[in-house]
């Protein structure tokens, strides 16, 4: 498994992401064939259900990727870490932590679907973090399939920027190779299985089509270099050498805004065609930010850099925390400069405490190989270390620096869930802490009012997947409740209000006064506390307290004891008494002051709505669209697909759509499929709101 490169320009640390369904784990899977990791290639689905990074048993049954999984190849001279992502909306954390230490990826694309709902996602995550990517057009030799048909799709719901660098040979079942367009060779082979591509010739009736497509490469290459442009207009594309061409090629796709694309069998011998671009390609930890990373002194607040290399001080972050039940606990970390080493002390710069690095691994799926250090630009996995969270950034404790952390959405779904005997009470405790240790989307908490044991994660599937790894990881049985909605108070207007807490008893009184005006915030811009107290009415020892029963009070809810989001509290007045004031009598004024002037600021109820999207046969097309009418959806457009299919987008309330997926599948004859994410929290209908607080309030 080990493997000993140490030039960091030949290091590629890229994820595989994609749709559910599009063949990413299918593509990961003959890549670890293709650079001699496996001795053979396993199904996704059916009866082996062995692929290397699949290695749940909930996802060897379900077919489905859940958490990502690293792996280490190399190829062509590159040390190559990938990890494989997973597809399904609910698990978009996964792809949204493993993006954030990632330099390049490849976007995986069903051939016959082509741009799908979790593709633009996944897409839209990669340009956040301005991460250079590949597409690899997928299963075009399936019936449907269409190479052309999806780089269009790419081109409408995507980026412009996306040009072919490779052909494919044939159509459908017929499909047998790539014309690759930089060299102008074809690349073939009999069964996907071959062992190697055969080079050759351009097929006689292929050879405009690819000059043409040629063409285009090259006019996109060349604006990224004015020299070189000045020689393509001057001497004509002929002049254009095969070297310069792929180093114009690089630089456009480094800069991110630039994608080169290309398609076939991700089971097969193809794929190879895939790894050549990756090593080609895709940038090393050196070529991004210029091979710099930027932080934070965590003591001065000045900006610290590290550079991508092995004699800088150690800085590095903690992506993704996973529990094995051999090792305990697993931290993968990537390195962005310095050595880690195991034995060493480390400082953790989000907490400030210093911990000692037990073991490290490298990390194979779920195998490991034991290592003595991580070096600058690579992803390796830590044993021992009990304070990291995913986020936490970890650096040498003489040159502190605080990295950028990952942010997750809230979620949405929520499910109240006990132990079907008291004997299970500690065990699923102790569970579901550890997953939400791993699982920054996954929370626990108790409700105070009815001392059930609530869990909220994003979709019903995550929350199914949670209560199968309660069952099979930590022997509990579990009853669950239905699912709840993760509803949301604010404020639509501005209120002023008083909060006096006078308390007098035998010895000393209990005094806080303050008042505090409520106005609403900005949508997403969540609690903003206004400090405006003059003159010293409150003294400053007793505005925090004062802060901090406002934010308690908030979170409890007013109206319907949901936590309130989107406000702006200004403390402007208020008394104190210079014996009986405390910081408790203040804290209770900014509780009582937040009750009554919510209330009296047009409070509201909002609820999470879900942006969705249908593919449904064109004959099941009016049932698909009463029904989301029906569930308070309202229809966004709806756009022609290939294969006859309609592609409806819509956006309907999360409460309304509680057993869609089986529902849609009823009315299609489970011909139609849908995908849904978190879009916005919009305001509840008044008569809904009602039926909502007083259901709430019983």
């Amino acid at each position: 498994m080990s493997t000993e490169i140490k030039d960091l320009s030949k290091f590629r640390n890229i994820g595989i992401i994609a749709h559910i369904d599009a063949g990413k784990t299918t593509t990961t899977e003959a890549i670890l064939y293709r650079t001699g990791l496996k001795h053979k290639i396993d199904l996704v689905k059916g009866d082996t259900g062995g692929a290397e990074t699949d290695w749940m048993e909930q996802e060897k049954e379900r077919g489905i990727t859940i958490t990502s999984a690293a792996v280490t190849a190399t190829w062509k001279g590159c040390k190559i870490n990938i990890i494989d992502t997973p597809g399904h909306i609910d698990f978009t954390a996964e792809v949204e932590r493993s993006l954030r230490v990632l330099d390049g990826a490849v976007v995986v694309f069903d051939g016959k679907m082509g741009v799908e709902a979790q593709s633009e996602t996944v897409w839209r995550q990669a340009t956040k973090y301005g991460i250079p990517r590949l597409c690899f057009v997928n299963k075009i030799n399936q019936t449907g399939g269409d190479f052309y048909k999806s780089l269009e799709s790419i081109h409408k719901r995507l980026s412009k920027n996306a040009v072919a660098i490779h052909l494919p040979i044939g159509f459908e079942k017929d499909i047998c190779g790539v014309v690759d367009l930089v060299d102008m060779k074809a690349y073939t082979y009999k069964d996907y299985t071959d062992h190697e591509l055969t080079v050759g010739e351009i097929p006689e009736d292929m050879l405009e089509k690819a000059k043409n497509a040629r063409a285009v490469l090259v006019e996109e290459a060349v604006s990224a270099d004015e020299e070189l442009m000045n020689k393509y207009f001057e001497q004509g594309e002929e002049a254009i050498t095969t070297d310069e061409l792929k180093s114009a090629l690089r630089r456009r796709i480094l800069d991110g805004d630039f994608f080169l694309v290309t398609g076939g069998d991700g089971r097969g011998v193809i794929v190879e065609k895939v790894l050549d671009l990756v090593a080609d390609y895709l940038p090393s930890p050196l070529d991004r930010d210029q091979g710099q990373t930027v932080g934070t002194n965590p003591k001065s607040g000045d900006e610290e850099i590290r550079k991508a290399s092995d004699s800088e001080p150690l800085c590095a972050l903690a992506f993704k925390i996973a529990t094995d039940p051999f090792v305990g606990k697993l931290i993968f970390i990537r390195v962005y400069s310095g050595v880690l080493k195991s034995g060493e002390t480390i400082l953790n710069a989000t907490t400030g405490n210093k911990e000692r690095v037990g073991r490290i691994v490298r990390m194979f799926a779920d195998k490991r190989e034991e290592i003595d250090h991580i070096a600058a630009g690579d992803i390796a996995a830590v044993v021992g270390l009990k304070d990291c969270t995913t986020g936490t950034t970890i650096c040498d404790p003489a040159h502190p620096i605080h990295l950028e952390s990952i942010e997750f959405p809230e979620p949405p779904v929520s499910i109240a869930v006990e132990p079907k005997t008291k004997s299970d009470q500690e065990k699923m405790a102790l569970g579901l802490s550890k997953m939400a240790e791993e699982d920054p989307t996954f929370r626990v908490h108790t409700d105070e009012e009815t001392g059930q044991t609530i869990i909220s994660g994003m979709g019903e599937l995550h929350l199914e997947i949670i209560i199968d790894r309660l069952h099979r990881e930590h022997n509990v049985e579990a009853s669950t409740g239905a699912p709840q909605v993760a509803y949301r108070e604010t404020i639509r207007g501005t209120a002023e209000a008083q909060g006096k807490y006078v308390k007098q008893t035998g010895g000393r009184g209990q005094y806080g006064d303050v008042w505090v005006k409520f106005e609403p915030n900005e949508a997403g811009k969540g609690f903003e506390f206004i400090d405006q107290i003059k003159g010293g009415v409150v003294p400053q020892e007793f505005r925090k307290p004062v802060q901090q029963g406002i934010v308690e009070t908030l979170n409890g809810g007013v109206i319907a004891g949901y936590p309130v989001v989107d406000i702006k509290a200004t403390l402007y007045d208020g008394s104190y008494h210079d014996v009986d004031s405390s910081e408790l009598a203040f804290h209770m004024a900014g509780a009582l002051a937040t009750r009554e002037g919510v209330k009296k600021a047009n409070p509201v109820l909002l609820e999470p709505v879900m942006k969705l999207e249908i593919t449904t046969p064109e004959e099941f097309m009016g049932d698909v669209i009463g029904d989301i009418n029906s569930r308070r959806g309202r229809i966004d457009s709806m756009e022609d697909m290939t294969g006859g299919a309609k592609l409806i987008k819509a956006f309907c309330p999360l409460g309304n759509l509680f057993g869609y997926t089986s529902d849609l599948r009823s009315m299609s004859q489970g011909r139609a499929a849908s995908s849904m994410e978190l879009f916005a929290y919009e305001e509840v209908p008044p008569n809904v709101a009602q039926e909502i607080i007083d259901a709430r309030n019983k």
